[in-house]
């Protein structure tokens, strides 16, 4: 069983349906998840929120915590998982922004991948640092890692 499945099982044990807001892998999350048969029972939506402009038209992010922080931080992270909770018909949904390459920054550097997790009782975020492992492996990663702490959530 791939890990979108189980992910998909744990949701329809819990009898919630999942959201997706993606900026750096642009719906491969979605992908990922509806790629599986039967999957629309557990898969409410996909957000695919690449400009910041996207993110404050679909999700509501605020324009003062991009000014802050900036599109690659766990507070839009936060922002993007919980606005795709309220935008959507989900009981859990997870956000990813991060800089897949090639490029970045001293302070934001390449494979740098913030993660939201939004439940109604809260949301969780966490950072990881794949590292210049190119743009391709970034995302993959991103989408293997996100789907990981959907099922750890799922299945707490």
């Amino acid at each position: 069983m791939t890990r979108a499945a189980e992910v998909l099982d744990a949701a329809r044990a819990r009898g919630v349906m999942i959201a997706t807001a993606e900026s750096c892998t642009g719906g491969l999350i979605a992908g990922a998840l509806t790629e599986v048969p039967g999957s629309s029972d557990a898969f409410d939506r996909g957000f695919v929120t690449y400009s910041n402009a996207a993110k404050i038209q679909m999700l509501g992010i605020a324009q003062a915590t991009l000014d802050d922080h900036g599109a690659v931080s766990e507070q839009i992270a936060a922002q993007m998982a919980s606005g795709a909770l309220r935008h959507s018909d989900a009981g859990i949904a997870v956000a990813v922004t991060g800089i897949a390459g090639p490029g970045g920054s001293e302070h934001k550097p390449e494979g740098r991948v913030c993660f939201g997790i939004a439940q109604p009782f809260g949301t969780v975020t966490q950072t990881v640092e794949f590292g210049p492992i190119g743009r391709h492996r970034v995302r993959a990663a991103t989408v293997e890692h996100a789907l990981q702490l959907l099922l750890d959530a799922l299945t707490a």
